[in-house]
């Protein structure tokens, strides 16, 4: 992408970007062990959230019952996951940030969309497109499409997802990663959470218009 724009399109992750979806994961993992009888450390399992949910579900179930446990998860996430899950600080806020600045603001997310979209309903955030079940650099297919100059994500997979679309990589510290490790894995710029965004979407307009002058 060029980041040489002041009407930027600007990506955002959605688990431990936008939501902190640990309590809703949780609950719904509980479930999940209720229902099918096997055990699944769910204090654990949202500690590293992010990789879609079939590679969590590989530490706990053989690979024979993998696709069949992740449709009985997702039909159980809406009743147990959506209200549990409370926005994060400065979520809805960063979205009007790119609205102000006459962009269009998107999320990509590894989540199952239909659920994603429930959780943003829920919360009444309101991107311009909703774009699940790509992680990483798949994410890249859709940074693309909408043409996104920005990727907002806290794993390092979000990192590579930026640099696969050639995107400016901005990385929050609310997920399982540090500042330091953000910066390390090669993020362009590294915010505590999403309340430090409008301000630095602000000082990337300006550079971005003197860069054109």
């Amino acid at each position: 992408m060029d980041p040489m724009t002041t009407t930027p399109t600007v990506g955002f992750d959605l688990d431990m970007t936008l939501i902190d979806s640990r309590p809703g994961i949780h609950a719904c993992y509980l479930e999940l062990s209720a229902r099918t009888g096997t055990h699944v450390d769910a204090d654990l399992a949202v500690t590293r959230l992010g990789p879609p949910l079939e590679q969590e579900l590989a530490h706990w179930f053989p690979a024979e019952r993998i696709a069949a446990t992740a449709d009985l998860y997702r039909s159980l996430y809406p009743e147990h996951a959506i209200a549990a899950t409370p926005a994060l600080a400065g979520a809805a806020e960063a979205i009007a940030a790119v609205r102000r600045a006459g962009g269009r603001a998107i999320v990509v997310t590894a989540k199952y969309e239909p659920n994603a979209k429930l959780h943003l309903d829920h919360l009444g955030i309101e991107p311009d497109a909703v774009i699940g079940d790509l992680w990483a650099e798949q994410k890249a297919v859709a940074l693309r499409e909408h043409g996104a100059d920005v990727y907002v994500g806290d794993h390092l997979g979000d990192i590579r997802g930026a640099r696969a679309a050639d995107a400016y990589s901005v990385a929050v510290a609310t997920g399982p990663y540090t500042v330091d490790e953000l910066r390390a894995a090669g993020a362009d710029t590294v915010l505590a959470d999403l309340t430090e965004f409008p301000a630095w979407l602000d000082s990337y307009r300006e550079g971005s218009a003197a860069a054109r002058a």
